[in-house]
């Protein structure tokens, strides 16, 4: 019904566009097509496709309905990735937990065709304060995995993540161009 309403509108804005634009000209089909197609294209581009990271994007998919990534054009929106392994467990070293919820970040942005490079912005939340080894070892991961640009950035501090032995995630945004 939507798609019917929608190419209705087009075809009547195709209409008065080739009688104000090119009224002895002849090319009120030629205008119809350019929508059309633009239409389509736009149509196209726009639909999320959603991506599950192999291992715990599936078991979290399974258990809490939820998908890792989602692309709609050439933006790709991840979902918070802990430093968890494919067994959700949690390394003790708070170091460690970030190394691997970069990782984590990696593989997801993979799955949907992207990767570090392409990353614009980041949140991370963290539990716990933000002890100098945070920032430390982001800013270490950060030139590691994006050397040639430095995305923007937002850090918030929160009382509790998913799992309870969660320190750290981190969502980003990537431009695939």
């Amino acid at each position: 019904m939507r798609t019917t309403v929608k190419r209705l509108l087009l075809s009547v804005a195709a209409a008065v566009l080739a009688i104000v634009l090119v009224p002895s000209s002849g090319k009120t089909k030629d205008v119809e097509t350019t929508i059309d197609n633009r239409t389509e294209q736009r149509d196209t581009m726009d639909k999320p496709e959603f991506f599950v990271t192999p291992g715990y994007g599936e078991r979290m998919l399974n258990g809490l309905h939820y998908s890792q990534a989602v692309k709609i054009g050439n933006r790709v929106e991840t979902s918070g990735q802990g430093g968890w392994d494919d067994d959700l467990q949690i390394p003790e070293s708070l170091a460690d937990e970030i190394a691997q919820a970069f990782r984590n970040v990696e593989r997801t942005l993979a799955t949907a065709g992207a990767g570090w490079e392409h990353v614009v912005h980041v949140n991370s939340y963290h539990v716990g304060g933000f002890p100098s080894e945070v920032n430390d070892v982001m800013v270490r991961l950060y030139r590691h995995y994006m050397p040639n640009h430095a995305p923007i950035w937002t850090q918030v501090g929160v009382a509790a993540l998913g799992l309870p032995t969660m320190r750290i995630e981190i969502r980003v945004t990537a431009i695939v161009l």
